[in-house]
């Protein structure tokens, strides 16, 4: 069987592959703060000397885009959205650190702080737990105030504002993202790190929310031309069978 059935095969694969990735992104399009998913492949040889042609796509990993979305405002007091680069430090799970451009927090039990996705905001000394309170207010460094009843402002805690490059980002399948100590792109075992230091330089805006960075048009443009790749392929895979009938036809009238 003529092998480029198999580089068909292979090319079909990693298209179902992007397309899935597309069609993820897509349906994160009004997820506040969503980070749109990116792939990226590589060649990869098949080490047989007599067959140096055949090269096969594979996806190595993925990234996510360091591109801003549009910021909208709420007026909502536990809304924050975030000046440019720089990421909210959340808990996840299994009690590590992971980060988020979802700002929009809630007060969940216990008086925590959560985002609207239920993960604990970290703050300088931990978790963030709200007090009773009559009114709340963020600063643009992410420090909180609470006006307790009857009293006064008080600040009781600061949200742990992070700056991570992006080539040190991968995203979980919960979509928090973690840093890890070799870049995405390169190779190594892409280990986790240890929490990142808070960064002054941070900055947010109280009473706004960062949309979803995904573009709709880009997005199904995207599925479009997936989908045609897909088809090529498929079509080589017919092309590869027809020229195997006609080869044994061939073989057989000799």
């Amino acid at each position: 069987m003529d092998r480029m059935l198999y580089v068909a095969m292979n090319g079909a694969n990693q298209v179902m592959l992007r397309q899935a990735t597309n069609n993820h992104n897509l349906a994160n399009l009004n997820t506040v703060g969503f980070r749109a998913d990116l792939d990226t492949f590589v060649s990869s040889e098949t080490g047989a000397t007599e067959q140096e042609t055949r090269v096969y796509a594979v996806r190595k990993g993925g990234a996510v885009s360091n591109k801003q979305g549009d910021i909208f405002t709420t007026g909502r007091a536990l809304d924050i959205a975030i000046d440019r680069e720089g990421y909210i430090a959340v808990q996840d799970t299994d009690g590590s650190e992971g980060y988020t451009r979802g700002g929009q927090f809630n007060i969940g039990p216990g008086g925590l702080l959560q985002t609207n996705s239920g993960y604990t905001v970290m703050g300088d000394g931990g978790p963030i737990a709200i007090p009773p309170h009559e009114s709340i207010q963020i600063a643009g460094d992410g420090s909180i105030s609470i006006k307790a009843p009857g009293g006064a402002m008080l600040e009781i805690d600061r949200i742990k504002l992070v700056k991570i490059d992006n080539d040190y980002l991968v995203k979980g399948v919960n979509g928090l993202l973690k840093e890890v100590d070799t870049p995405v792109f390169g190779d190594g075992d892409n280990a986790a790190q240890a929490p990142a230091e808070a960064d002054a330089s941070v900055t947010v805006t109280a009473g706004a929310l960062e949309s979803s960075n995904v573009s709709s048009i880009e997005a199904l443009s995207n599925m479009i031309t997936l989908a045609r790749q897909y088809e090529i392929q498929i079509k080589l895979m017919k092309s590869s069978e027809e020229n195997e009938v006609t080869a044994t036809k061939m073989l057989n009238m000799s």
